[in-house]
């Protein structure tokens, strides 16, 4: 075994209950946990709690969070309104197969906020909302691909993986997802043009989250949403992770209104959830009454999650979100500056609150393309022994509990651990 870096050895310092917890874990689990986007190197903490925007884990440190779980807590960790809702929910009880009024409530308060939206149909993950988008278009098409850009994410379904890491990680014999280059709108025309017969549905991100937060004009899917109406084929926003740029969703800003849209995370309230929404002739394929898809789910719409999501979605207001916005600039001008004033190179995509960050003068196209994995593991560890929590591949999204003062702290502790990076590759070289 490789002799730990400083940064690494410091890591394990401070962390003894997270890898003293590990062997438990691996005993039940594959590497000792049931999610990978949060599986790290040497090991992942173990948290116990969170509150407004921070965490602690297993030997008591806190963190700033700057994951939000993935985006999901947009009010941070047991925001006063949720678990108000959420608790008089569940002593009211926790589910049952008969609609409830939550569903209403949220339903009401998400086609209200988003023009394209008439109907919508809840699951409960992003993933979920994926694979119903491409079973309504593949019955309402008669198709059987899909096309989606190279590097996006839909979740973790063999049709949308094949896209999501470039076909490195596709289950075997999946030949139903044709791929084209994000931001390049006659990549998908062509697509369109050559094999658009076959295509039920074009998704697409209005930010490719998981890419890198990487983003397009309006021009790009205004002409990709026109050339799928021309093949015949759906045109599917994926809004899972961009909801919270706009009150209507990003898709909003863009000038598009898309047949369906995937929608989850925020929608929950932290609570697990996805939704599918779309024009009523569309979404009428889910009407048990005269479709012939069978969709259902023993925790679709419960009463917890509509309760908590509807709250959510309440106070993610215009002012809200361009305060959010306000604040992930002001991070990342500080990141910036620090890099710069340590010498490191350093380069960041920012969309209003959302932010990815690299150790390369320019952003790559995409994470799977970036060539600074020791940098950026460096940083992600040294980030952690200052007290910050943030995804490993460089992603870091603030909250509305946040503040200047917030990010001003957030920022000194990221320059800390920016500086053990320089140290180390000093060391290194």
């Amino acid at each position: 075994m490789a002799t730990p870096s400083s940064v690494e050895q410091r890591y394990r310092d401070l962390t003894p209950g997270s890898a003293s917890i590990g062997p438990r874990a691996e005993r039940v689990m594959p590497a000792g946990d049931t999610r990978a986007a949060g599986y790290h190197l040497p090991y992942p903490l173990t948290l116990t709690h969170g509150r407004g925007a921070q965490v602690w884990d297993v030997d008591g440190r806190c963190y700033w969070d700057l994951a939000g779980n993935y985006t999901a807590l947009v009010h941070g960790h047991a925001y006063p309104p949720i678990v108000e809702a959420a608790t008089a929910a569940i002593l009211g009880g926790t589910a049952w197969p008969a609609r409830n009024p939550g569903q209403i409530d949220l339903a009401e308060l998400l086609v209200d906020r988003v023009r394209s939206i008439e109907h919508i149909r809840f699951c409960n993950s992003g993933t979920e909302a994926g694979m119903l988008a491409a079973v309504v278009a593949r019955v309402a098409t008669g198709r059987p691909d899909i096309l989606m850009a190279r590097f996006g994410y839909h979740g973790s379904h063999e049709l949308f993986e094949h896209g999501s890491f470039d076909g490195r990680l596709a289950v075997p014999g999946n030949d139903h997802t044709l791929l084209a280059e994000y931001g390049n709108a006659e990549s998908f025309e062509k697509v369109l043009d050559e094999h658009g017969h076959r295509v039920a549905a074009v998704f697409l991100e209005p930010v490719m989250g998981a890419g890198g937060v990487v983003t397009a004009p309006p021009e790009f899917f205004q002409r990709v949403q026109a050339a799928a109406r021309r093949a015949g084929a759906l045109f599917v926003i994926d809004e899972v992770i961009a909801f919270r740029l706009g009150v209507g969703g990003a898709q909003e800003a863009l000038g598009v209104e898309p047949d369906l849209t995937m929608l989850g995370k925020l929608i929950g309230g932290g609570f697990p959830v996805g939704a599918l929404g779309g024009r009523a002739d569309v979404m009428s394929w889910l009407d048990p009454r005269r479709s012939r898809i069978f969709h259902s789910g023993t925790f679709n719409g419960n009463p917890v999650t509509m309760a908590a999501g509807a709250a959510s979605v309440r106070h993610l207001s215009a002012e809200q979100i361009a305060r959010l916005d306000a604040l992930g600039g002001r991070l990342a001008d500080h990141l910036a500056a620090s890099a710069r004033n340590l010498g490191l190179p350093f380069s960041a995509r920012r969309v209003g609150s959302l932010l990815n960050v690299y150790f390369l003068p320019t952003a790559p196209p995409a994470n799977l393309l970036r060539d600074d994995h020791q940098l950026m593991r460096a940083f992600h560890l040294a980030g952690m022994n200052h007290g910050l929590y943030f995804a490993s591949r460089g992603m870091l999204v603030v909250s509305t509990v946040m503040d200047e003062a917030s990010i001003d702290d957030i920022a000194e502790r990221a320059a800390e651990a920016m500086a053990d990076v320089v140290a180390e590759a000093a060391r290194r070289s």
